[in-house]
């Protein structure tokens, strides 16, 4: 079953005097499990396509579907709830809360959502070991690493069994070593869990590590294939 399906969608920006376009005429379908890589130049369009993905920008035109719904019909609150329900987004910026401690950080979602504490307890601890960060839950952001950072982000990203996760140049401030290390727990919990990903890089040295990777330019997809991946054990 399809996870996204986008039919002729369009955006637009203006800067100044000059229309800039940021998606033109996107025709995506993104089955359930699949992992690919938006990749192209700046100014490509692969952040605006992610964004639009999750909800985060409305398009000028077009259909974008998320699991048969259609989310250009929501409101405010809808995009909000599928966000929440839906997806998992983990970002450059870690995004984490500085005066939480990892395990509180991975709840706050959940906790939002009106999980029992508990339960929501529970599920932090046992994510964050998934993760390889068992002995650091109660650590805050300022005494864990970058590559920890990211991997408490992505902890946060998936505790709650969203359908699908996007990632807006996951790897951009870590070392080659992280990085690696990162793909290698996305590629894990694509396999295992079967969750949808979604990755926007620049980075070479990921990119290798999906299989299906989508080309931008100016707003377009220009390429759309599969390629034999890295293997990662």
């Amino acid at each position: 079953m399809s996870n996204i399906i986008c039919k002729n969608v369009y955006k637009t920006f203006i800067q100044g005097d000059s229309k800039i376009k940021g998606l033109d005429n996107i025709q995506l379908t993104i089955e359930k499990g699949d992992f690919l890589c938006l990749s192209g130049p700046s100014g490509s369009g692969k952040t605006t396509l992610l964004n639009t993905l999750g909800g985060l920008l409305t398009p000028d035109s077009g259909e974008v579907f998320i699991d048969q719904l259609d989310i250009m019909q929501l409101d405010n609150n809808g995009l909000a709830d599928l966000r929440l329900e839906k997806i998992g987004f983990v970002f450059q910026a870690y995004n984490l809360i500085p005066v939480l401690s990892a395990v509180e950080n991975v709840e706050f979602v959940m906790q939002v959502q009106g999980v029992p504490a508990k339960e929501r307890r529970e599920k932090a601890i046992a994510i964050l070991a998934e993760v390889g960060l068992a002995d650091m839950i109660n650590r805050r952001p300022s005494e864990l690493s970058g590559g920890q950072q990211q991997r408490v982000a992505v902890a946060r990203a998936i505790v709650s069994n969203p359908a699908m996760i996007l990632a807006d140049e996951p790897t951009a401030n870590l070392d080659s070593k992280s990085a690696i290390a990162l793909m290698a727990l996305l590629v894990r919990l694509n396999r295992q869990h079967a969750v949808t990903l979604v990755l926007a890089t620049h980075d070479a040295r990921v990119m290798d590590y999906a299989p299906r990777q989508i080309k931008m330019e100016d707003g377009r997809i220009i390429q759309d294939y599969r390629i034999d991946t890295k293997q990662i054990q």
